[in-house]
């Protein structure tokens, strides 16, 4: 007689996915044992694409409770590895306090560049992990491969060291640090479930946990070239990114920031660097400026510096030593010559009077269309690519006068971008209402 085969414990998955659907599906919630299993099953390849996509679009639909936005956020940290900075050590030998900031992104948003120098430069270290564009919002690591020999991608050992010796570190996140949330972020990306409050927090706040930083300071956007352009769902977003991260003991606060205008003068890459170089060496856009004086001020302040005089640091010299030292220490030379593109197209203002518009997104896309963006993730970029502004809603403008500059190193790419701004800015009299969405800091969010 042949006996039945032995089913192993271990063989035997605790829940069943169709079941936890079915929950969400109907406005149930997860408990924490179902969400832990769950992401381990989808990361282990248990639970296939088509059931995940079906949950996160149960999720889109029917929301999530704090606790299971908290449950599927440690969940995604506790699928990879997490860093820990307790070797690193301060003058006096205590632990060296960290800090870290992260913007959901916007048009002209090259705020890390100025920002991670800023902040080392009063000893505190900033591990800055960050991305690539997609779309129309640019990434921080294409900008700085702008710089000739930077490299993005450092061992965890080059990291510390940097982090260390300098106290600023952008690079690009290893593929340990979350993997959870690599998976499932590209499966929302095809799903049409991207805009999920719980989803994006939970994607966030994943990486920047497992990231290790003590303090966090949110820049969450809204208006025309924002991610999430409704101001009142921005800060549901800010709400729910605060809340995860004092859960988990990282002390988070949050900017609402406005980005219905283009942050800055440059929207690209290598121009963006520039632009960041300005503003350490005491100058730059007035926008760029405040915002990265008040994240600078916010940071400090969780790193146990309330008072630091972030504006005399950019002055003095301070911070601009402590970017060309992390420059540098990734293999950049902070000196050399920027890509410059091939060709370049002037807009000029068709009247005289006051620039009273001029949209983020449709120049976030533009520039985009020139070749400082891309559509998929193995595009390249072309650095020398985007748009230079010469004026912002507010200012006096003559006829003819330059209004903006489309850079490219394909001509071809001109009457794309053209279309992309046509109808995205506006000349109007002196005395009419100028269209900018509010002030540039709009609020702010704490536990």
């Amino acid at each position: 007689m042949i006996e039945p085969a032995r089913i192993q414990s271990a063989d035997i998955e605790p829940f069943d996915v169709v079941d936890l659907i079915h929950t969400k599906r109907d406005g149930g919630s997860l408990s924490t044992a179902q969400v832990n299993w769950m992401i381990d099953a989808y990361t282990r390849g248990y639970i296939a694409d088509e059931q995940m996509a079906a949950m996160t679009m149960a999720i889109f639909l029917k929301g999530m409770e704090r606790s299971e936005i908290r449950d599927l956020t440690l969940a995604m940290v506790d699928s990879g590895e997490r860093l820990d900075f307790s070797r690193l050590r301060a003058a006096d030998g205590s632990v060296k306090p960290t800090t870290d900031k992260h913007s959901t992104g916007g048009v002209g948003d090259k705020i890390t560049l100025p920002l991670a120098p800023l902040v080392a430069s009063f000893g505190v270290a900033v591990p800055q992990l960050s991305g690539r564009g997609l779309g129309h919002t640019g990434g921080t690591l294409d900008k700085l491969e702008s710089i000739p020999g930077w490299r993005a991608h450092l061992s965890n050992e080059e990291f510390y060291s940097q982090l260390d010796s300098v106290g600023a570190v952008v690079c690009a996140a290893g593929a340990k640090l979350a993997p959870a949330d690599g998976k499932l972020y590209a499966l929302r990306d095809i799903t049409g479930t991207v805009e999920a409050i719980p989803l994006i927090a939970s994607s966030i706040m994943s990486k920047k946990i497992a990231e290790g930083t003590a303090a966090l300071v949110l820049d969450v956007k809204f208006g025309s070239g924002a991610f999430m352009q409704d101001p009142a769902r921005s800060r549901e977003l800010a709400e729910a990114m605060v809340r995860l991260g004092t859960d988990a003991g990282v002390s988070t606060v949050a900017l609402l920031t406005n980005m219905n205008v283009p942050l800055g003068l440059a929207i690209g890459n290598a121009n963006e660097v520039r632009e960041s170089v300005e503003v350490l060496a005491g100058g730059g856009p007035a926008d760029v400026v405040e915002l990265t004086l008040a994240l600078a001020t916010e940071m400090l302040a969780l790193a146990g510096q309330p008072d630091a005089d972030v504006a005399a640091a950019l002055k003095d010299g301070r911070a601009m030593d402590t970017w060309r030292a992390m420059i540098s220490a990734q293999g950049g030379d902070p000196d050399a010559a920027m890509p410059a593109p091939k060709e370049s197209h002037v807009v000029t203002a068709e009247r005289s009077g006051i620039l009273v518009r001029q949209d983020a997104l449709p120049f976030g896309v533009a520039a985009w269309r020139l070749g400082a963006g891309r559509a998929r993730q193995q595009d390249p970029v072309q650095h020398g690519s985007g748009i230079d502004l010469h004026a912002k809603p507010g200012d006096t403008v003559t006829a003819g006068q330059p209004l903006f500059t489309l850079h490219t190193d394909e001509p071809a790419r001109f009457e794309r971008a053209l279309e992309a701004v046509a109808g995205a800015f506006a000349i109007g009299d002196p005395g009419d209402e100028v269209s900018t969405g509010g002030p540039l800091i709009a609020g702010r969010v704490t536990a």
